[in-house]
């Protein structure tokens, strides 16, 4: 999904990079960066960027940024503390800043010249220890540590593998929209751990990995000229997963699944075309829709939480509705500013997108599919689940399940689900766990799925 709350991220290419260390200088100079944008002074925030944040985030795209951020979590209320890591010739420094609805975490990359060269907003993680669900067994698998390699680019992974005998069938985890880790951590909570240790506690072994808008965000964001798509971002990292697992010892190569969330979901009917002998494909919130319409009901329905939708809120969804329209426009091409495109995402990214649908795309795969949605998400709504069972319903081998009380996350919660509640710290449902676990089983085959 993406920063805050957003699928898509909103700047998506900025750094993340990830060590220890510590700089009282450039602490003082983050700190002093979110003053300036708690008071609107924007240009002068933006005066310490580099040449790349200075083209992708000038001061009035850091406006817009700053707006969407309050119009989410509320006004802004001060800064809490500070912490500070190094990544080779990098410096990290964490501003824990609190909102009126969430504490977030404001992420400032510097360079070796001290310039501001990456810019994150995300879900303080200074709170909160993971605690693994009641559903999990940590005796019950072991992991280690692994590499998915694409060409030039290598992520680095995790193999959770089921004690025993095997070959065990895996699953793939793929990753919604924006930077994510291999957990993909949002909040204190973390999906894909959930997922991967609920799965092997049950003999399923699971592959999740760091995204490469993640481990390369700077790189990728200096490959000017260069059209960034979905392939670059998702699609080429899940089959070399797919393909690693097949050479893994102790698991069964015929028996491979993967499972995409979010943005991964929507993506997954394209990976299993682009790789046929993938055993089964399982989709979790999985948007049907374009994505620049999810975007522009997703801040509606965040703008609408209070009752009422404010000038400003008015003010950014016009801007919203402009940009999107810029995608729609039959003249759209690759010269396109990005900065005239939602969260300054390049035409590229769009274009390739125009033509994808994913439920036409699933009518003409043969592998197995689960599909799963949570009745309380306002990400991906009703409307994708019903369209996903509208149109896949001569499919035999196709199953639906809905959870009413389940949110984005698939964590349960009361009343409609908000931006605040990624806030909370739940796990993934159990009986997601057991319905994936069992899914697998069915299309598994028993005997082959003890290993005999």
């Amino acid at each position: 999904m993406r920063r805050y709350v957003c699928l898509l991220p909103l700047v998506l290419l900025s750094a993340s990079l990830i060590s220890y260390g510590d700089d009282d200088d450039l602490t003082s100079t983050a700190e002093r960066f979110v003053d300036l944008l708690s008071k609107g002074e924007f240009s002068r925030a933006a005066g310490n960027f580099d040449d790349v944040m200075r083209e992708a985030l000038p001061p009035e795209k850091l406006k817009e940024v700053w707006e969407s951020l309050i119009a989410q979590t509320g006004p802004f209320k001060g800064r809490i503390g500070a912490r500070s890591e190094k990544a080779g010739k990098y410096d990290i420094v964490f501003v824990t800043c609190r909102f009126e609805k969430a504490t977030l975490d404001v992420k400032v990359v510097f360079n070796r010249e001290r310039q501001i060269t990456g810019l994150w907003f995300v879900p303080s993680r200074t709170q909160v220890e993971y605690k693994p669900p009641s559903y999990v067994n940590l005796s019950s698998f072991r992991e280690k540590e692994v590499t998915i390699k694409t060409g030039k680019w290598a992520l680095p992974g995790t193999l959770t593998i089921p004690t025993g005998k095997g070959p065990f069938p895996a699953v793939v985890l793929v990753h919604g929209s924006g930077p994510h880790d291999r957990d993909e951590t949002i909040g204190p909570n973390k999906p894909f751990r959930d997922l991967a240790w609920g799965l092997a506690s049950r003999g399923i072994a699971v592959l999740r990995y760091e995204k490469r808008t993640k481990v390369y965000a700077k790189k990728l964001a200096s490959m000017k000229g260069e059209r960034f798509t979905v392939k670059d971002e998702t699609i080429e990292d899940a089959l070399s997963a797919v393909s690693l697992l097949r050479r893994s010892e102790g698991i069964d190569a015929k028996g491979i699944f993967v499972l995409g969330h979010s943005l991964g979901g929507m993506l997954v009917p394209r990976i299993g075309a682009a790789d046929p002998k993938i055993a089964g494909l399982i989709v979790m919130a999985g948007t049907t829709r374009h994505l620049e319409d999810v975007i522009l009901d997703q801040m509606t329905y965040i703008f609408s939480l209070d009752g009422r939708i404010s000038q400003g809120e008015a003010k950014r969804l016009e801007r919203i509705k402009k940009q999107v329209a810029k995608v729609k426009d039959p003249n759209l091409s690759v010269d396109t500013p990005a900065s005239e495109l939602p969260f300054n995402t390049p035409a590229s990214y769009w274009l390739d997108l125009r033509g994808y649908d994913p439920v036409e795309t699933a009518k003409d795969l043969s592998q197995p599919m689960l599909i799963l949605q949570g009745g309380r998400d306002y990400q991906v709504t009703m409307e994708d689940f019903r369209r996903w069972k509208e149109g896949l319903s001569s499919r035999k081998n196709v199953r639906f399940k809905l959870y009413p009380k389940l949110n984005h996350l698939f964590i349960e919660g009361e009343g409609k689900s908000t931006p605040a509640e990624y806030q909370k710290v739940g796990h993934v449902a159990e009986e997601v766990i057991e319905d994936i676990s069992d899914w697998v089983r069915s299309v598994y085959g028993h005997k082959a799925f003890i290993g005999d």
